[in-house]
């Protein structure tokens, strides 16, 4: 994030991951990660529909010049602050934004180098609706640069003879564990302990609970925690629950999420 729970987000449009998204809730953003795991998914907010034209805002040194007349697209791509080598990138001139990801037009590619650096090489002048990075060796893509909140693709005007810079992107991982409660598992909600594994490099964490019985409102959502565990002190409504967990660094770069079908059931909430 099945239609995956991963691109992802906040009241997600099944794909959307390429379909990216955790169904329901959440988004993964540049320069706060991608994930991994899955077929095909582009993770990225719900229903994401294409921003003003806000892709650069970034400069650099031109890794090769574009042919006469066409331009190039440069980016780079990290994990944890360091640069990704092989990471797909693709520009598509076509976004649809129920698929969540390309969609018709052209698309072009290229791949990053030993720097994490990407040249998307040569293309006509226009202005292009997506551009993708693919989360390490998996099935998901994630929009290498995102509008408001992570959850719309940003427009790329692509003019001739020039490169046009674009932000880095972070990519994440899915590969946190967490210890307990167990999935499947029923629990009394009346201070309930959250444990997980620390993760490596992780500054701080992220804890939401998402309930899956319409009209119950969880009251924990991005909960922050600087440490492996939290003891739930506000009531909870009786139901099933999603529990998701995030890793972040030191500079607020996401590193990793837990599996997001980590679910328990609380059995005596209000």
């Amino acid at each position: 994030m099945t239609f995956d729970r991963r691109l992802v987000a906040y009241g997600c449009v099944l794909v959307l991951l390429v379909m990216g998204c955790k169904l329901g809730d959440r988004l993964s953003n540049s320069g706060g990660g991608n994930n991994a795991n899955g077929s095909s998914n582009t993770r990225a907010g719900a229903s994401p529909t294409p921003a003003a034209a806000d892709a650069g805002g970034a400069t650099g040194v031109e890794k090769q010049k574009p042919t006469p007349g066409m331009g190039n697209v440069q980016g780079k791509v990290v994990f944890n602050g360091k640069p990704v080598e092989n990471i797909d990138v693709q520009l598509c001139e076509k976004f649809n934004r129920f698929y969540g990801g390309c969609s018709g037009g052209k698309i072009y590619k290229a791949k990053t180098d030993a720097d994490g650096v990407y040249v998307v090489a040569n293309v006509p002048p226009a202005t292009y609706e997506a551009l993708e990075a693919r989360v390490f060796n998996t099935d998901y893509w994630v929009f290498a640069t995102t509008g408001i909140g992570g959850l719309s693709a940003s427009k790329y005007e692509v003019k001739p003879d020039q490169t046009l810079f674009v932000r880095d992107t972070s990519l994440f991982k899915s590969d946190l564990k967490t210890v307990s409660p167990k999935s499947g598992s029923k629990v009394s909600g009346q201070g309930l302990e959250l444990k997980w594994d620390a993760y490596p490099d992780a500054a701080y964490y992220k804890f939401s609970l998402y309930a899956t019985e319409p009209g119950v409102t969880s009251p924990y959502i991005n909960e922050r925690v600087d440490g492996t565990s939290f003891t739930l002190d506000k009531p909870m409504p009786k139901g099933t629950y999603r529990w998701e967990v995030e890793a972040y660094n030191d500079s607020n770069q996401k590193l990793s999420e837990n599996d997001d079908n980590i679910k328990f059931t609380i059995t005596d909430g209000s």
